[in-house]
């Protein structure tokens, strides 16, 4: 999962993609990156860390440019490092750059085809780094010294036909313009804007509504599946379907937990989404224990509090803030082994024992994937005193890998794989667990947007929409995303003397950086 920008001003644009990645912050924390362009020339800052750590005021002063695209990564196969951070660029044609949020599903035959056939050389094994190069190629094909609306389009319909899994990108084409485009089945959000300015109107894109809300832009709408968005360099907005039977089937994990409770999806509140998956969590909890003993409800912050809330109110128990967030550590569903979560769980939350003490308790998380994290925090509850205590998420069970650009773990460690609730809730020392139910789940999305037939919810029941993940990707995935490969690959590319660069390059050697 990562965070997407990109903006067309009239002015100076670096302070607002600035401000917009820290608004997007929440989508990734693992790299940053900003470029613009002024007068035909392409600036770049990018880097692993926090956009806080990543742009100090020197490097602010070097993105001049009337127009440039950010980037907050997240590493979905457990990579990481400053040759992965995004965006990325290519010289020919006229000077591309590109951010990307999403995974692709078939990577390895991209990156065969662009080297064999396409001869493009690829310095890393980023799906990101191949969308751009496939975009690149096409638009190449076209063989013009300026490229139209229409030229732009064709590259992103040639691309929609090559590329399969999710993407949510922004461009930049030197001295061109900015170009925006969704997979055909709409999985990652895209949304976009304008402002009024005295000199003109000002476009922006990015992955949640609540970076354009900030900057003052107004919404105009989602882009839909397979939709492409271009701005070009008069600031004339042109917008084209590339795709003849798109589907909006967007991911429905982003209202669970990734997406901000300010920001509007697909047309879709967030917040109200939560608030509906605590109403239809509550109902279900009355139906399963008419009779429960529960004294009061405390969220697991911060995603499940919207939905703790809406539980307490209808189960009419109080609501408590049980435990404290420390603000300066990380997201542990990124944390890539067992030993790093378990530790910045008890960093990163502390209980507040008054109450706990002699309480029968009901905590709230957004979702149980590995279940490391719902075992501390219940033992947490316990050493505080409490009674009884129950565990509810608002989402179902967890059971299978996300493909579409959530770094899940494999099958293997997923705590609800092949198990029963009961079995689970023994492993992570619940008394009791409860979990919504998948049509309540969806139910509560599509309230907000009854147009939307379908959502993505592979990774609750194994349906994968994009139809081409079948036993062997799952395989290779798992290989890719265990624990172990993800140790390996902390240790492969931990930067000492020099640095190891372009992973893919089938046919030679990999290149090495001092």
């Amino acid at each position: 999962m990562c965070g997407v920008v990109g903006i067309f001003g009239r002015s100076d644009v670096k302070l607002q993609l600035y401000d917009a990645l820290t608004m997007l912050q929440h989508r990734g924390q693992d790299a940053a990156g900003i470029m613009t362009c002024v007068g035909g020339r392409l600036n770049q800052r990018k880097g692993v860390g926090l956009v806080k750590d990543v742009f100090h005021t020197r490097h602010m002063a070097e993105l001049e440019g009337n127009m440039g695209i950010g980037h907050v990564r997240y590493p979905t196969a457990g990579s990481s490092g400053p040759a992965l951070a995004q965006p990325f660029y290519v010289n020919s044609p006229y000077g591309i750059c590109m951010a990307h949020n999403g995974n692709l599903t078939n990577t390895e035959e991209l990156l065969e085809h662009l080297f064999k056939s396409d001869l493009r050389h690829i310095n890393t094994d980023s799906d990101s780094e191949a969308l751009l190069n496939v975009f690149a190629h096409e638009l190449h094909l076209l063989g013009k010294l300026k490229p139209t609306p229409d030229d732009i389009f064709e590259s992103v319909r040639r691309v929609h036909r090559r590329c399969r899994g999710a993407y949510a990108v922004v461009g930049m084409i030197a001295n061109y313009g900015i170009v925006a485009f969704r997979d055909p089945f709409g999985i990652r959000p895209l949304v976009f804007g304008k402002r009024q300015t005295d000199n003109g109107t000002e476009y922006m894109v990015a992955s949640e509504s609540v970076a354009l809300d900030v900057l003052g832009f107004q919404v105009e709408r989602d882009l839909a599946p397979g939709e492409a968005l271009y701005v070009d360099e008069s600031g004339e907005l042109h917008l084209h379907q590339c795709v003849e039977n798109p589907r909006l089937t967007p991911c429905i994990f982003e209202h669970v937990y990734f997406a901000r409770p300010d920001s509007i999806i697909d047309s879709i509140s967030v917040y109200k989404c939560r608030l509906r998956m605590g109403e239809h969590l509550a109902e279900k909890i009355l139906r399963c224990y008419p009779d429960h003993d529960i004294d009061v409800v405390i969220p697991i912050p911060d995603t499940s509090r919207v939905a703790a809330q809406s539980i307490a109110e209808h189960l009419n128990v109080k609501f408590r803030e049980g435990f404290m967030k420390n603000r300066y550590i990380g997201r542990t569903f990124i944390m890539p082994g067992q030993k790093e979560r378990k530790k910045s769980v008890r960093q990163k939350l502390n209980a507040v024992k008054l109450e706990f003490k002699g309480k029968n308790v009901l905590l709230v998380d957004d979702s149980i994937v590995r279940g490391t994290t719902s075992r501390e925090i219940i033992q947490m509850a316990r050493d505080a005193g409490a009674s009884k205590v129950y565990m509810a998420s608002a989402a179902p069970a967890v059971r299978y890998p996300n493909v579409y650009g959530i770094d899940m773990p494999s099958a293997g460690e997923l705590i609800a794989h092949n198990r029963t609730e009961k079995e689970i809730a023994e492993l992570i020392g619940a008394d009791c667990l409860i979990y919504q139910d998948l049509e309540d789940l969806v139910a509560s999305a599509s309230e907000g947007n009854a147009s939307i037939e379908k959502f993505d919810c592979a990774v609750f029941d194994g349906n994968y929409v994009t139809g081409d993940v079948d036993g062997l990707y799952l395989t290779k995935l798992d290989a890719q995303r265990n624990d172990q490969a993800k140790s390996n690959n902390k240790r492969s590319t931990s930067p000492g003397n020099g640095e190891v660069i372009g992973l893919h390059n089938p046919g030679g050697e990999a290149e090495y950086r001092q």
